[in-house]
This record gives structure tokens, C-alpha cells and sequence, in this order.
């Protein structure tokens, strides 16, 4: 017989231990499995955004205690040129292995039941169930969703009518550089883009999204066209890979969840997957899973279709506009357009940065939510 609990959630990340954290807070019985055993890198994610920053403030999170660097300026590097940007607040850079550590830790504190070294094989969504690797299952009133861009066997994301494949993500690390304090560099090339920022031990991040079918010749031969398109990216690296990446396929940007059923929830990049260019990626994150929590201690499991269709629509537009910058940047000619507008009106990358935002509606602070919380049965 298969073990229920009030709410299971899956996935480890910054959506699911936001949601873990919330629940707990406010007096909900919550499960918090993620499928590795200890510390690790993700493929995305390093940098935190302001609105980032203020969520993890929220969430009893100190960026800045756990050592994450201030960024306050966006370099960009394309065909040559260079163009410094401010960013409208001051963000920050620091290791998803850091942050998801940090996150579990205060998930564990605030009474979440956290299981580490669980991989979940497949779920079932009109019973709520998961079914581990050993065999094992568990199954919730509610079931929160998190397992970033990995897909799970029986709750895997609808892209039916895509027209453009889904990217692939890299992520290595090399060494610091002083010239990246303070700065998020993104470099622009055919068919994707790469950003560089400094971590909290000193090495710096480096993430890579690339269209599918530039992998055609393989990995060494797609890193060595990049380095030959990208000469300043070259540099940074010493003109040779790194002897290891990270990565990661099947990257739908600008995909949306069209619709749940009840008890489930879809958060962070399984609810939406915003291009990474736009540097929204944690945020959205933290906020999907703080209000999904909230939707559900507000209203129980039934509260997770209206919870779906609401964050759909609020993440419409940042989604489009992020869209229409990753492929504006992925040609040559709308690279220079883009080069040269920021050039001519900075005000512009300001703006751009504010339009891709989704910010979390305030419902009340820890003591109100305790107060209304959904307790099952």
C-alpha cells in the first residue's frame, strides 16, 4: 500500500525547497526528496537578481553571508564589440551548490522532512504518486513539482506544437579573473549566447545555451567554432575546453504549463523556462514555489489548476520578451541592432531587464500564512 502524506515535493532546487520552506513555515507536514546525495553544481543558474535577493530574504536566505559576489553592470561581447550596461539594482553571483545547499538546509530547519539520494522514476498525477528508483512510492494530497529541466515519466512537459527545437546547456568553471568583479558578461554567437560571473570561492561560472543543431559535429567542434566566432570568449578560456562540463539537453525556452489537475502544482522551470540571457532563472524559481505554497495553504489541493493558469499568464510577457532577445541575439544582424541601440540608449537594457521580471504578489508575511494554513483531513 502506497504511504500518503499531505504534500510531497520533488526536486531539491531553489523552487522546490521555496515551496518546502513555505509549507513548513506554516505549520503544513511537507517531503522534500531530491535525487542527490550531497552537494553539486547545476547546469544554470549563478546569477541572483535582485528580485532573486529579495526572495531569498524572505525565505530566511543571506546571499551575502554565503559570500555572493555584487554585480552591478552587464557586459556585453558581440562580433567584436563591448558595451557596459548598469543594471537597474545591484544583483549578485554565487554557486547553485552554495545556494541549493543553503535552501535545503532552512527547508530542514523550518520542519521540512528532507530526503536526499531519491531518484524519482516516474509519477502518476491523478493518484499523486511517485515511484522511486528502488521501487518505493509515496504519494500527496498535493505534489509539487520541481525537477527543473529534467523531465519525470508520466508528468513530462507537453511540447506538442513547438516549432523550434529545445537548447542545450553547458556549465564549466574556470579561473577568476579581476576584470569580472562586479560584472556579468554575456557573450552573443550564432545560435546562443554565454555568460561569465564570479562565485563565491573566486572561479568564475561559465553557462552556455546553444541550439540544437549546431551540436551536429559534436561537442569538441562545436566549443572550437564558438571560440573561433567569440575570440574574447576564447581568451577567457585559454583557447582550449575545460576538462569537464556539465550539461544538459532538451531546453525548452518559452514554454508554459497550459493547465493541471488537482494537487499539482508545476514550479520553477516545470511551470515556465525563461531564457537564461534574461538572467531571471532563480527568481522565477523561488516565486513559482512560494506561491504555489501559498495558493495551496490557502485552498488545499483543489487550488493548483487556478494556481497553473494564474502563473501562466503572469509569465506571459517577460517570456515573450526574453524570446524575442534570445532570438534577436542569435543572428548577425540582430546582434548589431541590438548592439547598436544599447549603444545609442542604454535606458533601453534597463528596461528590457524590468520587463522580464515576475514578481511574486505579497500575501502576507510567516505569522498571517500560519495562521490560514491548509491542513489535510
Amino acid at each position: 500500500m502506497t504511504a500518503r502524506l499531505p504534500a510531497l515535493v520533488v526536486g531539491g532546487g531553489p523552487a522546490g525547497a521555496a515551496a518546502a520552506i513555505a509549507l513548513a513555515r506554516a505549520g503544513a507536514q511537507v517531503h522534500l526528496l531530491d535525487r542527490r546525495s550531497g552537494p553539486h553544481d547545476g547546469v544554470c543558474g549563478g546569477f541572483l537578481g535582485w528580485d532573486a535577493l529579495a526572495a531569498l530574504g524572505d525565505l530566511g536566505v543571506d546571499a551575502v553571508a554565503l559570500g555572493a559576489r555584487p554585480i552591478r553592470r552587464l557586459r556585453l561581447v558581440a562580433d567584436g564589440r563591448h558595451l557596459e550596461l548598469p543594471l537597474p539594482h545591484v544583483a549578485a553571483g554565487l554557486s547553485r551548490r552554495t545556494l541549493d545547499e543553503a535552501l535545503m538546509a532552512r527547508a530542514a530547519r523550518a520542519g521540512a522532512v528532507v530526503q536526499r539520494g531519491r531518484a524519482v522514476r516516474a509519477a502518476d498525477p491523478a493518484a499523486r504518486s511517485i515511484r522511486f528508483d528502488d521501487g518505493g512510492q509515496l504519494a500527496g494530497d498535493a505534489l509539487f513539482l520541481a525537477t527543473g529541466k529534467h523531465e519525470l515519466r508520466g508528468l513530462a512537459r507537453d511540447l506538442t506544437g513547438r516549432r523550434e527545437p529545445p537548447c542545450v546547456g553547458f556549465r564549466a568553471t574556470l579561473p577568476g579573473s579581476a576584470d569580472l568583479t562586479g560584472v556579468i558578461e554575456m557573450h552573443l554567437f550564432d545560435g546562443g549566447y554565454a555568460g561569465l560571473l564570479l562565485q563565491e570561492d573566486g572561479t568564475a561560472n561559465l553557462c552556455l545555451s546553444v541550439a540544437r543543431d549546431r551540436l551536429s559535429d559534436g561537442v569538441p567542434a562545436l566549443m572550437q567554432a564558438i571560440m573561433a566566432e567569440a575570440p574574447h570568449l576564447a581568451r577567457r578560456m585559454a583557447g582550449k575546453m575545460p576538462p569537464s562540463f556539465e550539461a544538459i539537453a532538451g531546453v525548452p525556452y518559452g514554454w508554459r504549463a497550459a493547465a493541471s489537475v488537482p494537487g499539482l502544482f508545476r514550479i520553477g522551470d516545470q511551470g515556465a523556462v525563461i531564457a537564461s540571457l534574461a538572467g531571471d532563472g532563480i527568481a522565477i524559481a523561488l516565486h513559482s514555489g512560494t506561491s504555489a505554497a501559498q495558493a495551496y495553504l490557502r485552498g488545499g489541493p483543489q487550488a493548483a489548476m487556478g494556481w497553473q493558469d494564474q502563473w501562466r499568464r503572469r509569465s506571459r510577457r517577460p517570456l515573450a520578451i526574453a524570446e524575442a532577445l534570445r532570438h534577436g541575439a542569435a543572428g548577425p544582424w540582430g546582434r548589431g541592432l541590438l548592439m547598436r541601440l544599447l549603444g545609442l540608449m542604454p535606458g533601453l537594457g534597463v528596461q528590457a531587464a524590468l520587463l522580464t521580471r515576475i514578481s511574486a504578489p505579497r500575501t502576507g508575511g510567516r505569522k498571517s500564512a500560519s495562521r490560514s494554513a491548509h491542513r489535510p483531513g
